[in-house]
């Protein structure tokens, strides 16, 4: 205990786990020794911190690690993972040769930027993680927002999950455990039987599902108990254990224990005896409230904000596999013929390994043995085109003033249209209807040219203008465009969709059209040009699952910086 006591794990640290200060580096610290005690078991962890002082001293503790350590690129191919044939060795020697994977033995693989691990990528490793030669995986997340981080597949099988991001070279703590010592006594760990059933209990209040959130909890009290010197799983380690696994897996917040609750029964007679012989079970609260106090705060809405993003998709143009352009994927097997392109690299090292058994069973035939199942065909991943879809609000008095800053906008968004592949169409409305006064284009004189000349004045049909998007977006959906919605206006709606003028008929209609909107998985961005925030506005952004900015006396430039920001998250 003098060493725990040294590194920050006496009781004074359980009872300061609130405090983010310096404790995000005790548990980081701790959840690394624990991997090095039981890596295989544990999985791994994903480290979300930027490249700094502080993550580069965290990494020092994977130098306690059984295994030796590979980096891995997010990129990596399937070569990189499981070898491939040394075509040139192979017929310089005459047989086959085999270059070694990342994945043929035991490591530990440290994955850079995981936060842009490609989900082929992702798949792969995690059939690695599962399969019996396990590799320990420490996933470095660098991504600056909260919606990018590693994939949930691979997140999942992995125990830990460390952020840093608001850590200090200040609260470094040198930390010394025997991780020898401590691996040594793992197997010889007694667990008391009611634990499982503790932690399982555990995990389905706070609204974690799979077996994998249980397992590795069990897992981290054992490794813990070893790392104490206890010679069975106590209380303690598993208050912590459940800490450490399942706060970043939380998806519901339990319910607090009210002081009036009724305690639960004693067991009488023999149950009583026999709960004793097991060893007495750890009241759920206690372990609740040690994993409330580590969730993070607003966990709960980055995961339902992340859901609805999910469905929608993200702002960039959607992707699509085909055979003929794109960014290339490893070759599948096909057949030649219409658009397909044949891999003939890939072709030959998939029949290479049979041509002495080919050649055997037909030695009138002379030269290549191809057969059609070692045909592989070329693969691709591709983006489509996207399509920004101004609605601009040209009613009232400032509508020359707005409608001159969206002509600017759309004018910078187009000067990167090229690079970006987008187009950008823009829809006013005013008076009783919408109009669509630029159908999606990426020419730029096309767009001055119907920009010249824009109306204004009158009510503002805020719901025909989402109805002409909708209209808009599913045309371009069904040509294979990807619409984001960008809508500026000041939140005043007084037409109501079937024109006449009613202030409570046109909010419910607005809000109606904003269901229809996200139902249609269209990603928005709402911009509140009013001079002041319009509390109407932020409840419509909410309806359309976007996002929604203040931006009195908005220039083109802002406009064009918030739209491009918020495409790029």
């Amino acid at each position: 205990m003098r060493r725990a006591a040294a590194c920050g794990l006496d009781a004074s640290w359980k009872m300061s786990l609130d405090k983010p200060a310096d404790t995000a580096w005790h548990r980081g610290a701790l959840a690394a020794a624990l991997l090095a005690v039981d890596p295989r078991g544990l999985g791994g962890l994903t480290l979300r911190a930027r490249a700094s002082p502080v993550r580069d001293a965290f990494c020092k503790a994977f130098a306690h690690f059984p295994h030796p350590m590979n980096r891995l690129h997010p990129s990596a191919s399937d070569e990189t993972l499981f070898g491939a044939m040394d075509l040139s060795a192979t017929l310089a020697a005459g047989e086959i040769v085999k270059t070694a994977g990342l994945l043929d033995r035991s490591q530990t693989l440290i994955l850079t930027m995981a936060e842009r691990t490609s989900p082929q990528l992702a798949a792969r490793l995690a059939l690695a993680l599962d399969g019996p030669d396990a590799p320990c995986l420490i996933a470095l997340d660098e991504g600056a927002e909260p919606d990018e981080s590693l994939l949930d597949s691979l997140k999942d099988r992995l125990a830990f999950s460390i952020d840093l991001t608001d850590s200090s070279r200040s609260s470094i703590v040198a930390c010394e455990w025997d991780i020898e010592g401590a691996r040594a006594r793992l197997e010889s760990v007694d667990t008391p039987q009611t634990t499982p059933a503790s932690i399982v209990e555990v995990c389905t209040t706070l609204g974690i599902s799979g077996a994998r959130a249980p397992l590795f909890a069990l897992r981290a009290a054992r490794a813990l108990a070893a790392l104490e010197e206890h010679t069975s799983v106590l209380d303690s380690d598993v208050e912590t254990a459940c800490a450490l696994t399942l706060a970043h897996r939380a998806t519901r917040l339990p319910e607090p224990l009210s002081e009036d609750a009724a305690p639960p029964p004693e067991p009488s007679g023999s149950d009583n005896n026999e709960t004793h012989a097991a060893g007495m079970e750890l009241p759920q609260e206690l372990l609740l409230e040690a994993v409330r106090a580590l969730i993070p705060d607003g966990l709960l809405d980055r995961i339902a904000a992340g859901k609805s993003r999910a469905a929608r998709g993200s702002g960039t143009g959607a992707r699509k596999r085909g055979s003929l352009r794109g960014r290339p994927l490893p070759s599948r097997p096909g057949k030649p013929g219409g658009n397909a392109r044949v891999d003939i690299v890939a072709t030959l090292r998939t029949a290479a390994p049979w041509q002495t058994i080919r050649a055997a069973a037909r030695p009138d035939h002379h030269g290549l043995h191809l057969r059609p199942d070692d045909i592989r065909i070329k693969h691709y991943e591709d983006r489509a085109d996207r399509l920004l879809i101004f609605a601009v609000d040209a009613s009232g008095s400032s509508a020359l003033a707005r409608l001159a800053e969206a002509k600017g906008a759309v004018e910078l968004m187009l000067a990167q249209a090229y690079a970006r592949r987008d187009h950008v169409a823009l829809i006013a409305f005013r008076g009783t209807t919408a109009e669509i006064l630029l159908p999606p284009t990426r020419s730029l004189v096309q767009t001055k040219r119907r920009l010249s000349a824009l109306p204004g004045g009158g009510g503002t049909p805020l719901a025909a203008g989402l109805k002409a998007t909708l209209s808009l977006a599913d045309q371009a959906l069904r040509k294979g465009m990807t619409p984001t919605l960008a809508l500026l206006t000041d939140g005043r709606a007084n037409i109501a969709l079937d024109g006449t003028a009613n202030r409570g008929e046109a909010a419910a209609d607005a809000l109606q059209m904003a269901a229809a909107l996200r139902g249609a998985g269209l990603d928005s961005i709402v911009i509140d040009t009013g001079r002041r925030p319009e509390r109407s506005l932020e409840l419509l952004a909410g309806a359309l699952g976007g996002a929604y900015i203040p931006m009195p006396r908005a220039d083109a430039a802002r406009m064009a910086d918030a739209v491009t920001a918020r495409l790029e998250t």
